[in-house]
């Protein structure tokens, strides 16, 4: 019982962390302005990691290459905190691990682009007028375009949203089945 709750909150915990860390990613993307609240948050829980990797690792072609290993090297901690809690033997898990946080870091970007836009479609609800909503909407805006082009508003309700969560729930399988293949690969 205490082994399912440790790999419980280690779950939680690094997958929030890594998320954080791929929404920084995101934010640089999408050239969000670093002066509201999202990104204000995101960078002080992300840069005792960021900042380090930063004089090692420069970024090439608009993308945040430390960013992107800060998240992969949380998903290889993350992993071997649960091979160690499990019993596996870590050096035979090892292989199996550095492949698989790949995946991890793949899952974690699909369930981020799911989330924000989730918190896109309450607040338009709820509260459009939030002081985080042109944040959230500039984030979503290049994820949805392609999708509202292909797929008009029916009725005047956008389904974009709909159509990207059967999408990402999609890739989420295909990434669920080649993390399981990799395991029964290396063992």
């Amino acid at each position: 019982m205490f082994s399912e709750i440790a790999l419980f909150l280690l779950d939680t915990v690094f997958t929030l962390f890594g998320m954080a860390l791929l929404l920084r990613v995101w934010m640089q993307l999408t050239r969000l302005p670093t002066r509201n609240p999202v990104s204000q948050g995101v960078f002080q829980i992300t840069d005792w990691l960021v900042r380090p990797l930063r004089r090692i690792i420069p970024g090439v072609g608009g993308i945040d290459w430390a960013t992107v290993v800060a998240a992969w090297l949380t998903a290889v901690v993350f992993l071997l905190l649960v091979a160690m809690i499990s019993g596996a033997d870590l050096l035979a898990f090892l292989p199996a691990v550095l492949l698989t946080s790949v995946l991890y870091v793949l899952k974690w970007a699909i369930s981020l682009v799911m989330w924000v836009t989730l918190l896109m479609a309450i607040l338009s609800w709820v509260n459009p007028h939030s002081p985080i909503t042109p944040a959230i909407d500039h984030l979503t805006a290049p994820v949805l375009r392609p999708i509202q082009r292909v797929i008009p508003r029916l009725g005047g309700f956008d389904v974009s949203p709909l159509v990207l969560f059967v999408i990402a729930q999609i890739l989420l399988m295909i990434i669920a089945r080649l993390g399981a293949s990799v395991f029964n690969l290396h063992f």
